[in-house]
């Protein structure tokens, strides 16, 4: 049994001349407390795109629980295996349509326990031709994977988490923040002494398709990154 990839147009690293997705180069899992978010806030939550797919879509809820089947009670070795070898078929990929290879790790979904980030951190370590990025809530996580240069790291702040994305900040950790307006979010940021860019996407800056590749903020890691509710 293999780990799952999904197609996710924002993240996209190739498209066909009609727009659609080429490459599946995104990972994730079943959203929610009681699934792989043990840091969830109720803000997230209540707003939770990627929970809203889950349930609109059955082969997307099919896909993430697969994963989710194959994980929750690994062992570090094989969680590391299947990671290792899903990422192999995607850098194949990429080989094949001379693609940049970047990988968004959970769409949905996040570290559920220590031996997981840690497995990741294996993988991401072992992979140094592959940039990957990733967004967050789990503060133990953040640490643990902190500090790789093919790693673009965000932790996901709002109002009820903000203290954590203090203490993190300290530490060189990026902050995506979220809140029901753009203003709000980057004045979060800026009571902790931080500034931050603004999704370009949700502005409708730039298209849908391949949005973060363009942009490549989050991609790269390169400033900190605040979304809107609203997307006002």
């Amino acid at each position: 049994m293999k780990l799952k990839r999904s197609k996710d147009r924002k993240v996209a690293n190739s498209l066909t001349a009609g727009g659609n997705v080429r490459i599946a180069n995104s990972f994730g899992l079943p959203s929610g407390r009681e699934y792989s978010c043990p840091g969830a806030t109720s803000i997230c939550e209540r707003i939770c795109y990627a929970g809203k797919l889950e349930k609109l879509y059955p082969g997307v809820r099919e896909n993430l629980t697969h994963n989710w089947d194959l994980l929750k009670n690994a062992d570090h070795d094989t969680m590391e295996n299947l990671l290792m070898e899903m990422i192999e078929e995607f850098k194949a990929e990429c080989d094949k349509w001379n693609a940049p290879k970047s990988f968004r790790i959970h769409w949905d979904g996040d570290f559920f326990n220590g031996e997981y980030a840690f497995a990741w951190k294996h993988v991401i370590l072992n992979n140094p031709d592959v940039k990957f990025w990733v967004y967050t809530r789990v503060e133990s996580a953040a640490y643990m994977l902190k500090g790789m240069e093919n790693l673009s790291l965000y932790f996901s702040g709002d109002s009820e988490n903000f203290e954590a994305a203090a203490r993190l900040k300290e530490h060189g950790i990026l902050i995506a923040s979220l809140d029901e307006t753009f203003d709000r979010a980057r004045g979060a940021l800026k009571l902790i002494g931080e500034k931050s860019a603004i999704c370009p996407e949700q502005r409708k800056q730039i298209p849908l398709n391949g949005a973060c590749i363009a942009c490549g903020i989050c991609v790269e890691g390169k400033v900190n990154i605040s979304f809107s509710i609203s997307k006002k």
